[in-house]
């Protein structure tokens, strides 16, 4: 069945991007619930003499933007060689416990779903991982293929159509579920967007998974993407609600890639079900090692590509269906919303995945 990229009325206008300074780069936190992504800085450090480790696969490229040369890297290679990409994924569930005046609750991936399915499996089963056929608004069929995959061929399709090029997850290896104890002073059990939810600090989360991480650093190794999913809630830094991350760590040769997302289960809310997932992969995919600051428009700083569509309507979400469950996939941005001339893309030059009827050309308008 061919999934057409429709075109959603937008209700609410485009948030813009800001870059701030600091540990951690994210949109102005506000009180109540403010839906947000994270972009944690790398920490890294020189090598130790350790055995070499495979790196990430990843490709340098640039564009010029007003008489300026702009780099960025990528996953995969070379949209030009039309090579195929695989790269192997840890899913690892994690579930958060709070202990308050002697009640124990936990928010765990592995609660059964509507469908009967748990939010890790529905995760494995969801677009991210399997394959449709993606066609755009305007007719262009993009192939049979995962959903970052069929991304990443538009972004670049004037150079890829035709061709083997892809940018591929491999199926997740699911690992035991993780049980994080979240102290008072980094969370709680609290009331965001209507519903019920657990909190839990950034900065203290980051900590945790780091050390799940090394712990399985036999395994999970820079080659590969592990993928943290917390379930019914979100992170913080100051204020709620942080939907997701990715970050890197690890030695400069070859840092670790990784990220987080939330599975909200309540339809309509901020992060349901792998809409966060989307958006943090295909900010993984154009900027995997957090190095892309590009030197743009204060605006538009960083290849987040997922960060200008959460202002819309839905979070900037479509809702698609498979296996007869409907997931919500958030729209991305292509490289000519950073500046790129606007003949790399599919469709002569449109600057988004779901190409939202108001442009959004905040860098390339000048920003």
């Amino acid at each position: 069945m061919k999934q057409r990229i429709t075109v959603l009325s937008l209700l609410a206008a485009l948030a813009v991007v800001a870059c701030v300074t600091g540990t951690a780069i994210a949109q102005e936190d506000t009180t109540p619930a403010h839906p947000m992504f994270e972009r944690l800085r790398p920490t890294l450090h020189a090598d130790t003499g350790n055995a070499p480790v495979t790196p990430l696969k990843t490709w340098n490229g640039s564009f010029v933007y007003k008489s300026h040369t702009y780099n960025y890297n990528m996953v995969g290679t070379d949209p030009s060689t039309g090579t195929s990409t695989t790269v192997k994924v840890f899913l690892i569930p994690i579930a958060l416990k709070y202990v308050s005046n002697g009640k124990t609750t936990i928010f765990s991936p592995e609660t059964i779903q509507s469908n009967g399915k748990s939010a890790v499996s529905n995760t494995v089963n969801s677009p991210i991982f399997q394959n449709m056929d993606w066609v755009t608004p305007m007719g262009t069929d993009l192939g049979t293929t995962q959903y970052e995959d069929a991304f990443q061929r538009g972004n670049f399709w004037s150079t890829v159509a035709g061709t083997g090029y892809h940018v591929l997850l491999g199926q997740p290896k699911v690992t035991p579920l993780q049980t994080l104890t979240v102290p008072a002073a980094d969370g709680k059990v609290s009331t965001e967007f209507g519903i019920t939810v657990g909190t839990a600090d950034i900065n203290w989360f980051d900590g945790q998974i780091q050390a799940i991480i090394t712990k399985f650093a036999k395994v999970i190794t820079p080659g590969t993407l592990p993928i943290f999913i917390t379930y019914n809630s979100y992170l913080t830094e100051g204020g709620c609600c942080i939907g997701g991350y990715h970050s890197a760590y690890g030695s400069t040769s070859a840092p670790q890639a990784y990220s987080h997302f939330t599975y909200i289960s309540t339809p309509g809310i901020f992060a349901q079900d792998v809409s966060a997932l989307s958006h943090e992969v295909g900010e993984w995919l154009d900027d995997p090692l957090v190095v892309n600051t590009n030197g743009n428009p204060v605006s538009c700083g960083i290849l987040e590509t997922g960060d200008p569509e959460e202002g819309f309507s839905n979070y900037g979400a479509f809702p698609y269906v498979l296996n007869g469950f409907t997931y919500n996939l958030q729209d991305l941005v292509y490289l000519e919303y950073f500046g790129a001339p606007n003949t790399t893309s599919v469709d002569g030059g449109t600057e988004s995945f779901h190409d939202n009827p108001f442009k959004l050309g905040i860098c390339n308008n000048g920003g």
